[in-house]
């Protein structure tokens, strides 16, 4: 195999009260897949306002990320889509406050998303946003 395509896709502005099979469903709209066959996962991070949907074939993340920041559903929720693999950084909105950076980590450094990524965490306490930054997957610095 050549070159790995970013498989995990990091939605934004998904509002706390959006059902997961809401997005499953704009997922499977703009790609085609089928999460019922395994070809995606979604999961929820209802407390940052996001998603991470991860591709389990050789969906090319990227290309889904495009689509769905023209699909008129997602415009019409506010919804932005942005490959992990290529993010450096990542802002995130609307943190409740008190919410420790190390409950931020914790999601980031989880096996689904690529596990072996070191993650940052830069807290704007009175912007209620935080500034994820991954390091690469090689741990060089």
């Amino acid at each position: 195999g050549g070159s790995l395509l970013p498989t995990a896709v990091l939605l934004e502005n998904v509002n706390e009260t959006t059902k997961d099979c809401i997005l499953i469903m704009l997922v499977e709209n703009v790609s085609g897949l089928s999460e019922d066959d395994g070809d995606f996962s979604v999961e929820m991070i209802p407390e940052l306002c996001v998603a991470v949907v991860t591709f389990t074939g050789n969906t090319d993340a990227e290309e889904f990320a495009k689509k769905l920041n023209e699909n008129h559903r997602a415009r019409k929720q506010n919804i932005t889509a942005r490959c992990l693999e290529q993010t450096k950084s990542v802002r995130v909105e609307n943190i409740p406050p008190n919410t420790s950076s190390h409950y931020i980590t914790v999601y980031f450094e989880n096996e689904k998303y690529g596990g072996a990524q070191r993650v940052e965490v830069q807290q704007l306490p009175d912007e209620d946003a935080a500034i994820i930054t991954f390091g690469d997957q090689k741990g060089n610095s």
